[in-house]
């Protein structure tokens, strides 16, 4: 009867009564011990003591309405601030609705089941409970369209340097309005994290950058040049004696953008790698479905995008990312301190040019150049 006893290691559910006076770290390190709780007191810890380690370089995926919750400005930034994200993919529309609070707009909390015909006619659009004024979207949207004019913007570039265009733009914006750093878009900016769109057609900036061609605008987003970015950042990690590790918030196009650097690597440009070091995944979704944002990080294995020696080092919490995000950043915040910047936006170019450097030594003899 002395096998079973190998099953019975782990740590023995008693916690201490929650006093009301416990801080975060207390509060998960004590009382959240089994369930998606404990994927989340792991996910906290997984993040703090091994994806923050200074070797590590840190790319995030934003899918969700995150920030029109107010998650960029409570819990994105001050983790950027801090050197804690590295990098970042996101959905535009998380990028667009960033943009309302730097240039002084604003959103409410409200009741998810007002009646939408009813919002409809006053004029006042809702994503779930939070509301604003249709007026928002007219005003950002003339925002883009002025910015877009610039000159600076008028040839093709990754959706990174759009990105940082476009934060020196909302940054002197929110100097100018005296409203302190409300955006995501403006702090990467200063702080040289790349931030880069998978699908720059699918959201509002995308949309006026269409409209701004139809008036001859010289605007585009080089698709190619993000795909290539992305995964010499990831190259440039590995090659640096370092790690890799993504942090996956929802799941979506971002998500397999974030992935797909490693097949990339390995699968399409032929050079010798193995994977992601970390992966932490916050999800709603079911793998059983079949679909991307379910996707378990065994089954990201099969396509190489983890490294499978490092799987013990990979979290996958079921719960929401408004409550998962700000628990994990106050918990990352109160232990561990702040990290060099890697500014990787600066270090593109010659990203690219090891990335291309190793595939060109890996490409089979008898390829024919394209």
């Amino acid at each position: 009867m002395a096998q079973p006893r190998r099953f019975l290691q782990g740590r023995r559910i008693d916690p201490r009564p929650i006093t009301g006076a416990d801080s975060v770290v207390e509060l998960i390190d004590n009382a959240f011990l089994a369930y998606n709780a404990a994927r989340l007191r792991e996910a906290c810890r997984l993040f703090t003591e091994k994806m923050l380690a200074p070797d590590v370089t840190v790319g995030v995926s934003l899918t969700g309405a995150l920030t029109p919750a107010g998650l960029g400005i409570s819990a994105l930034i001050p983790l950027i601030e801090h050197g804690f994200i590295d990098w970042i993919i996101s959905t535009g529309a998380n990028l667009y609705h960033d943009t309302h609070f730097a240039i002084g707009l604003s959103m409410h909390q409200g009741d998810p089941y007002t009646n939408d015909v009813v919002l409809r006619q006053e004029g006042v659009v809702r994503i779930y409970d939070i509301f604003f004024d249709y007026q928002v979207l007219l005003s950002t949207d003339a925002f883009f369209r002025h910015i877009i004019a610039s000159p600076e913007f008028q040839h093709h570039m990754s959706s990174a340097e759009f990105h940082h265009l476009c934060g020196k733009y909302i940054r002197e914006r929110e100097r100018v309005l005296g409203v302190g750093k409300k955006s995501l878009l403006g702090v990467a900016y200063e702080h040289g994290v790349p931030i880069y769109t998978s699908s720059p057609g699918d959201s509002s900036i995308g949309m006026n950058i269409a409209a701004m061609a139809l008036r001859g605008n010289q605007l585009s987003i080089d698709v190619s040049r993000d795909v290539n970015e992305t995964a010499a950042i990831v190259l440039g990690a590995k090659r640096s004696g370092g790690k890799s590790a993504v942090f996956i918030l929802g799941g979506g196009s971002p998500k397999n953008f974030l992935l797909q650097t490693e097949p990339q690597i390995q699968e399409v440009l032929g050079i010798d790698e193995k994977g992601h070091d970390y992966f932490l995944q916050i999800t709603d979704a079911r793998p059983d479905t079949g679909g991307l944002s379910g996707a378990t990080p065994g089954e990201a294995v099969s396509w190489g995008k983890i490294d499978p020696d490092r799987l013990p080092d990979a979290v996958v919490c079921y719960v929401d990312s408004t409550i998962a995000l700000p628990l994990i950043s106050a918990y990352a915040l109160s232990k561990h301190p702040a990290r060099s910047l890697k500014r990787l936006y600066e270090r593109r170019e010659a990203l690219i040019a090891t990335l291309k450097s190793e595939h060109d030594q890996a490409r089979p003899r008898g390829e024919v150049e394209a």
